[in-house]
């Protein structure tokens, strides 16, 4: 499998699994956070697929988002752009990020809904599913200009 096909393969895998339909018993809230976080690492897979597929053509031996996107990672120009990205606190990426230290943190990604009579419920707020969903669309929108780029080389 060809590393373009493998990132959309993870994406296409972590989508499905937002999808997922959770029975209404003791477990449901344990399954849901589960998927969440099964998605998550899903979508990290699929970022370092990408790195991957983006930087073929500099021979890099190594694929780990956490190196290539820091500031003194490899002087690629679709590493570039996807640092920037990353600094945009509104992208995907960002997001991504933010989230994938949660999750590799003693606390985890996904959270328990908090039902508390005293608490007022904030109706913006999305759920972590949601999130993943909209950022999730906003990866492959952004993945179709970096590949149209990498092809470029």
């Amino acid at each position: 499998m060809s590393p373009r096909s493998r990132t959309n393969q993870l994406l296409y895998q972590a989508e499905l699994l937002t999808h997922l339909s959770i029975a209404d018993d003791e477990h449901s809230v344990a399954s849901q956070m589960a998927i969440e976080e099964s998605a998550l690492a899903l979508f990290e897979l699929a970022l370092n697929s990408l790195l991957k597929e983006v930087t073929e053509h500099a021979r890099l031996d190594s694929h780990n988002w956490q190196r290539l996107l820091a500031s003194d990672g490899p002087a690629v120009a679709e590493l570039q752009r996807l640092r920037d990205t990353m600094q945009r606190q509104d992208s995907w990426l960002c997001w991504l990020v933010g989230q994938l230290e949660k999750l590799h943190s003693d606390e985890g990604a996904a959270r328990r809904a908090v039902q508390s009579p005293s608490m007022i419920a904030v109706g913006s707020q999305l759920s972590l599913t949601e999130q993943l969903l909209d950022n999730l669309q906003a990866a492959k929108h952004d993945i179709a200009s970096l590949r149209e780029t990498s092809q470029e080389w």
